[in-house]
């Protein structure tokens, strides 16, 4: 075992990293690829609707997420520990923690809620991009493509890079897609800015039981990038640095996330839109955010829904090397991404109604349920070799050769529980608008 962990990490140092595998900084891009871009737009409307109290609910969750991504990766490190046939590369490490911890169920919920919330974020990515080109294309020249033609254009564009392996294949997406969100929130926290004035007396929405749970799912899912966080660990040289790659991601998240909707809640109060982007008075400011927002849509799109596609591929029998069923199937999943998009062309309460549900599942429960029930099982086993009734064949983790303080523990039931009740009351109040809400035409009708 020790021979399979110099192999993995220390043999690895002087080979290039995209050959090798992911270092903290990279995977820190990978992870803010992931959750930084779609929140940005969204927040603002967030915040109005949630009050000042929203403000504080945005820092909570990142410190939060943040924490529930540093023991997911030691979960998975426990379960490297005890099964040895996962400590070379995993396509669904996720289920795999659900199956270590839950059984056959645990895997199935897990890969459930994995599949349900990347596949509803890439659509929801994908429309983005298309309202936002659009958008664009119209300002620019006297082209009058419409929105569902867009659509079909960019899922053209993005399949051939759906083909790509794992992460550690493409992850000059994940700097790309960090750069272009980073420039884009300070562009727009100018743009606020400038915008100062501009609503004269600010009135502010009023705080009510629905707003404030859709709002606090939008904000769940602007930091809910756990589905990927496991598969970006086992793409790591050293998967035990993962909590340094988390840690260092949020430190680059919560600058980018909580100036801007603080400057608009106080700005725009409740004239703010739901994509902050379609405020009037945009000018050229705007247009260069559209363009940036809209790359690191695309390139997040290709981030998420890679863990799908590996996932089901899974399922399917996809081989994992590169071969032409790859290509055809990741193309269907593509496709099948279209068809939704084409389908439901608004993406309004999807956002509240993935970020309450199976977000708030992935990003707060289960992380934390996995957690102590990996840790209470390791220390069972301890105890029993301490006795002598069980053989010392487990190799430890350097933090893993204690029980948990009793305050962890607490801690660690307080999240679920958190969890439990927020997500429900927030995918109650998303079903019920989603409900009483106006359905759009679809594209092909």
């Amino acid at each position: 075992m020790a021979d399979n962990q110099l192999s993995e990490s220390d043999s690895h140092d002087h080979i290039p990293l995209h050959a090798s595998g992911l270092s903290i900084p990279f995977a820190a891009l990978f992870i803010v690829g992931e959750i930084a871009g779609t929140g940005v737009l969204a927040l603002p409307k967030a915040i109005d609707d949630s009050g000042w109290i929203g403000l504080v609910l945005i820092v909570a969750c990142a410190l939060l997420s943040s924490y529930t991504g540093s023991i997911l990766g030691q979960a998975w490190l426990i379960v490297r520990e005890r099964y040895p046939e996962y400590k070379r590369h995993c396509p669904n490490p996720y289920p795999v923690l659900g199956e270590k911890t839950f059984g056959k169920k645990g895997r199935y919920v897990v890969s459930f809620s994995i599949n349900f919330t990347m596949f509803g974020v890439a659509v929801v990515f994908l429309l983005l991009a298309a309202e936002n080109i659009e958008d664009l294309i119209e300002d620019w020249t006297d082209t009058d493509l419409s929105f569902c033609i867009w659509l079909v254009i960019l899922a053209a564009c993005i399949c051939p890079l759906t083909w790509l392996g794992t992460p550690v294949d493409f992850w000059p997406v994940a700097l790309g897609a960090t750069l272009a969100t980073a420039i884009a929130c300070i562009l727009l926290i100018v743009k606020v800015a400038l915008d100062v004035g501009t609503y004269d007396p600010i009135l502010h929405s009023k705080t009510e039981f629905e707003p404030f749970f859709m709002a606090f799912g939008t904000i769940v899912f602007a930091f809910g990038g756990h589905p990927a966080y496991p598969t970006f660990q086992t793409d790591m040289k050293k998967p035990k640095n993962f909590k340094w790659a988390v840690f260092l991601a949020y430190i680059i998240t919560i600058p980018m996330y909580l100036p801007m909707p603080a400057i608009a809640y106080f700005v725009y109060g409740k004239n703010v839109r739901a994509n902050i982007l379609l405020m009037p008075n945009g000018g050229t400011l705007n247009q260069v955010v559209e363009v940036l927002i809209t790359i690191h849509l695309l390139l997040g799109l290709l981030i998420c829904i890679n863990p799908f596609c590996q996932d089901v591929g899974s399922y399917a029998r996809i081989p994992k090397d590169f071969t032409w069923k790859r290509c055809v199937f990741r193309s269907l999943i593509v496709a099948s991404i279209l068809f939704v998009a084409e389908t439901i062309p608004t993406f309004g309460n999807i956002l509240s109604l993935v970020g309450g549900s199976t977000v708030t599942l992935l990003a707060f429960i289960c992380p934390s349920l996995f957690y102590l029930k990996l840790k209470s099982v390791h220390q069972k086993d301890m105890t029993e070799i301490i006795n002598g009734n069980k053989d010392n064949n487990l190799s430890l983790l350097d933090d893993e050769n204690g029980g948990l303080p009793l305050w962890v523990k607490v801690m660690n039931i307080e999240i679920i529980l958190l969890g439990a009740v927020a997500g429900i009351a927030s995918t109650y109040s998303a079903i019920k608008s989603i409900i009483s809400s106006d359905f759009s035409k679809p594209c092909y009708l």
